[in-house]
């Protein structure tokens, strides 16, 4: 199943593309949420999906649009077809991807065709959240639907922010978030577009060393501070990872007016600058040579 519709974005206008901003409801009093809020502090960066897109266009960036299907963490979803919804509103600046619990089987995968025939340009898969080891031989069938479509998967990695600080961590397991067994996910299919999100603490070192061995691998630098970036991710962002590495934000717990504030402030060198806010993004997403 290939999806050849692209999103109606004119790249030239942009100075970047969040690859990585979260559909959240605007009213989340889940103890989760709360300890969420309490770990990255308070964000008055709109929810209502339509202002969202107003934000983006104010700013002259295009985002990555999704959403978790997951019930561990009770955090309200914004449903997958909110998301689609609002990027064939605002097709100049949402590109949609939308989230399955590979966990869910047959039905899974079922609903992997249903929301690609509908429109979705990507994938985003949280382990940690979704409760599941990425290469439990058991998802595999899974894969091979996400395969099918020729469209990029985010893959959460590294800690969690959400149930940080909750009794238990919420019950979420930080284990699931290893990237080593991605690793492989992109031997097995080497054909899938894999984003490893956020940087891999405590296991950056893993991620560098999978992005830097698997082509078909980037690193995106969402759900972190810049002035947080170990030094070796900073060192391989400019040099070998250069145009591997991806601007996400962690819209609407960071956002991209701050991320992009403290990325300034990095000692990234200037060619690479519009690699890693644009350049990268539009030949990931399909959006034409930048």
């Amino acid at each position: 199943m290939i999806q050849e519709k692209k999103p109606s974005i004119d790249v030239t206008r942009l100075v970047a593309i969040d690859v990585h901003v979260h559909a959240e409801p605007a009213d989340d009093s889940s103890e989760t949420g709360a300890a969420a809020k309490a770990y990255f502090g308070s964000s008055d960066a709109p929810r209502e999906l339509d202002a969202l897109a107003d934000y983006y266009r104010e700013r002259k960036m295009a985002c990555v649009l999704f959403t978790v299907d997951e019930h561990l963490s009770g955090r309200p979803m914004v449903p997958n077809a909110a998301v689609l919804a609002a990027a064939a509103r605002h097709p100049d600046v949402i590109v949609p991807f939308v989230s399955v619990d590979p966990t869910r089987g047959k039905d899974a995968i079922v609903e992997v065709e249903r929301l690609t025939a509908a429109g979705a340009r990507g994938f985003k898969l949280h382990p940690p959240l979704q409760q599941f080891s990425p290469n439990d031989q058991a998802i595999y069938p899974y894969y091979e639907a996400l395969a099918a479509t020729r469209l990029p998967v985010v893959f959460h990695t590294g800690h969690s922010g959400i149930g940080t600080g909750s009794r238990g961590g919420g019950g979420i397991r930080l284990k699931y978030g290893a990237p080593m067994p991605i690793d492989d996910v992109a031997v097995d299919f080497p054909d899938m577009t894999i984003v490893l999100a956020h940087p891999s603490f405590p296991w950056q070192d893993e991620a560098i060393s999978i992005c830097l061995h698997k082509p078909n691998v980037y690193i995106d630098l969402s759900g972190w501070s810049p002035k947080y970036f170990p030094p070796q991710l900073i060192q391989y962002a400019n040099t070998q990872l250069r145009r591997k590495v991806l601007f996400g934000s962690d819209y609407p717990l960071i956002t991209p007016d701050k991320w992009v504030a403290e990325f300034e402030k990095l000692p990234i060198r200037d060619e690479v600058r519009p690699l890693v806010m644009l350049d990268n993004a539009v030949r990931l997403l399909g959006l034409g040579a930048p």
